[in-house]
């Protein structure tokens, strides 16, 4: 049994459910653990979060029990590197076209024999060589590799990108999805939600785990429904505003 609370949920096939996280507050971590979420997504990408920051909300998530995803901006071997080396239970990298893009996150995030991945010993990741360096072998079984497919070439490419070994969950981003469509920001509409709907029965087929965004609970268990097992439900800025609209509206009528 792995250590990566997240990845054995969705090796046994469960629907897991987190946010996005824009803010820099470990309660907010917390309150998302004690709510019942299942991880949480540090977006570096459209965030301000930078990776120290980062660092402290993984020892948070870690202390609650929820598992810590790092969002990168790209698809760059440092920035791979360095959200693993943090302790992240997993890193999320954006726009995978073809199955070279998902080749290069394997070699970055996987030590070898499977990649060639920056090795330290001296990092939060490896326990600060507590254990003596011998930890490798672990980090490439508990870390999670997590790719975007945002646009008409991924999907065009999937068939060949879902044969890469090492990736465990293929992230459809519908709101880009919806940009390379032509229809961006509407991402019910039915051109999008069926082009995704093939790519879920594809990955599913394929043996790996299928995850999107919704922007509410009814399109999550729409997702849910279709197949999708890793369901990033809402960005902690809209959870925040949305309660928070909610009271006003309530209290002024």
């Amino acid at each position: 049994m792995s250590d990566n609370l997240l990845k054995n949920k969705l090796a046994q096939g469960e629907a897991a459910i987190g946010p996005f996280v824009n803010l820099s507050s470990g309660a907010l971590i917390e309150i998302a653990a004690y709510a019942g979420f299942d991880f949480v997504i540090l977006d570096t990408e459209h965030g301000p979060l930078d990776i120290p920051t980062c660092e402290d909300l993984c020892r948070v998530a870690h202390g609650v029990g929820i598992t810590p995803i790092v969002r990168i901006r790209e698809n760059d071997a440092a920035q791979v590197l360095r959200a693993l080396d943090i302790g992240a239970g997993g890193v999320q990298v954006p726009q995978i076209c073809t199955k070279a893009d998902a080749e290069a996150v394997v070699q970055a995030a996987k030590y070898s024999p499977i990649g060639m991945r920056g090795v330290s010993p001296y990092t939060r990741a490896a326990r600060y060589f507590a254990d003596g360096g011998a930890i490798f072998e672990r980090l490439n079984e508990e870390s999670m590799l997590l790719v975007h497919i945002e646009g008409v070439e991924g999907l065009e490419n999937l068939e060949e990108i879902v044969t890469v070994p090492g990736l465990d969950v293929i992230f459809l981003g519908p709101y880009d999805l919806s940009q390379s469509l032509g229809i961006p920001g509407q991402v019910h509409d039915p051109r999008v939600v069926d082009r995704m709907k093939e790519a879920v029965e594809l990955i599913n087929g394929a043996g790996l785990t299928v995850g999107t965004f919704a922007d509410s609970p009814e399109t999550a268990k729409m997702w849910i429904d279709a197949g999708v097992k890793y369901i990033s439900l809402s960005v902690d800025t809209g959870i925040y505003l949305r309660g928070c609209r909610q009271m006003v509206e309530e209290v002024k009528g």
